[in-house]
């Protein structure tokens, strides 16, 4: 740090910035508590117009500002392996939110340390997963990274007890609003998805309005026509889609082949969800999701390990490793010892998962309409055929039988004794 700014501010900061109402308020406030602020924002695929952004940055007093395209990194290094392990938390969401903080964070902190920011700063609720989120990232990383989160902070909330208060502040420190009719809910959108929560959902059987869902169609104004699809694996990981319905349309690349089946999906009205789930810290939470492309993708990649993947092998990840890897997303701990462990399991299992799936996009579902492995078929017609014996002889099952009804005879002779 210049000795200037050690003499004349409590310290440098490093901000994670939106360009919203709350986090020009924090940048402004963090100024007048005696902070240099500089900016980071990460773009992870939302629509956001982030020069705007930046002027509005630098209107509100930070020195530097940094905008990072964390796009190709965040679907190969984090959205493909999740694919991978079919992520998911209590049994529906597909960990939308939670997938994108790691990759936000790292570069975060990777700018803290290069810019010598004694501390980091965020606009999280008090009540919500993301501060958990950020915060266990920031410490992995950085142990000794201090952090301000204002929205934890008495003096702060106290002072901003509702958009009025935060208004008000905006006007007295200069701080452009675009005055938009306010949506009574909020969102968080990536690449990955978009969720909705607070204002009217907060009430969970309230049902949301047709004009909340911003990214799919509504699946019963979707096309008549439906969109048929083949998506390449390798080791688990989609490498190639071909659009068997428009000239076999061939897309390939990691971010290209995402960014792909998010526009089908997304006018295919596919990927929306409605839930009440269990937050980390306790509380209980109802959101409205909308993940177009990784629909598809869990669709289409569980079914062909189905195929490929080994019984037992399959048996083992779906029992221990999906489970826990999903909790370790949705919790924060992804950079964690626990982690890099199962991410090694994740791509061990993943060897075999090599083939075609073909699919059918219809009015909000995703039909699997066929699937083939060249390397790494496990499944053999004439073996599983009614028709042909294939190799396997019926009599074998009867020793397979008595094996298995040892136990069960011993418990039925117990049952009848009691």
């Amino acid at each position: 740090m210049s000795s200037a700014a050690t003499s004349s501010t409590k310290g440098r900061v490093l901000l994670a910035y939106s360009g919203g109402l709350d986090t020009s308020c924090i940048l402004a406030w963090l100024i007048e508590q005696g902070y240099e602020v500089m900016c980071y924002m990460a773009n992870v695929g939302q629509e956001e117009d982030f020069d705007a952004a930046v002027v509005k940055a630098k209107g509100c007093g930070a020195t530097k500002i940094f905008v990072e395209d964390l796009q190709r990194e965040f679907v190969e290094e984090l959205i493909y392996p999740a694919v991978q392990a079919n992520t998911i938390y209590e049994g529906v969401y597909l960990l939308g939110t939670s997938l994108a903080r790691p990759v936000i964070a790292r570069r975060q902190m990777e700018i803290a340390a290069r810019e010598n920011c004694q501390y980091v700063s965020h606009g999280c609720t008090g009540k919500g997963n993301d501060q958990v989120r950020f915060e266990l990232a920031y410490y992995a990383l950085k142990p000794d990274i201090k952090v301000i989160a204002p929205w934890r902070i008495p003096e702060f909330y106290e002072r901003f007890q509702g958009r009025k208060d935060l208004l008000a502040f905006a006007t007295e420190k200069n701080i452009p609003v675009v005055q938009t009719a306010a949506k009574p809910w909020s969102t968080d959108e990536n690449l990955f998805h978009i969720s909705y929560e607070a204002g009217i959902l907060e009430d969970p059987n309230v049902t949301p309005p047709k004009d909340m869902w911003k990214l799919t169609v509504d699946p019963e104004d979707a096309p008549n026509t439906p969109e048929r699809i083949t998506i390449e694996f390798v080791q688990g990981k989609p490498v190639k889609v071909i659009n068997n319905s428009k000239d076999n349309k061939t897309v390939e690349g990691g971010l290209e082949i995402f960014l792909y089946l998010n526009q089908l999906a997304r006018q295919n009205g596919i990927g929306r969800l409605d839930i009440v789930e269990n937050r980390f810290i306790g509380i209980k939470s109802r959101g409205c999701y909308e993940t177009p492309a990784g629909t598809i993708l869990r669709v289409a990649h569980m079914d062909l390990e189905g195929l490929t993947l080994d019984r037992q092998v399959r048996n083992l990840r779906d029992q221990f490793v999906t489970p826990q890897y999903s909790n370790i997303l949705y919790n924060g701990q992804y950079f964690s010892p626990e982690a890099e462990f199962l991410l090694s399991a994740i791509a061990a299992s993943q060897k075999t998962v090599n083939g075609e799936v073909r699919l059918k996009l219809y009015k909000g579902n995703v039909i699997v309409e066929g699937r083939s492995s060249k390397s790494n078929n496990l499944y053999d017609m004439e073996e599983s055929s009614m028709d042909v014996q294939g190799g396997f002889s019926p009599v074998d099952s009867e020793g397979f039988i008595k094996i298995q009804s040892i136990r069960l005879k011993k418990w039925g002779l117990n049952q009848k004794l009691v």
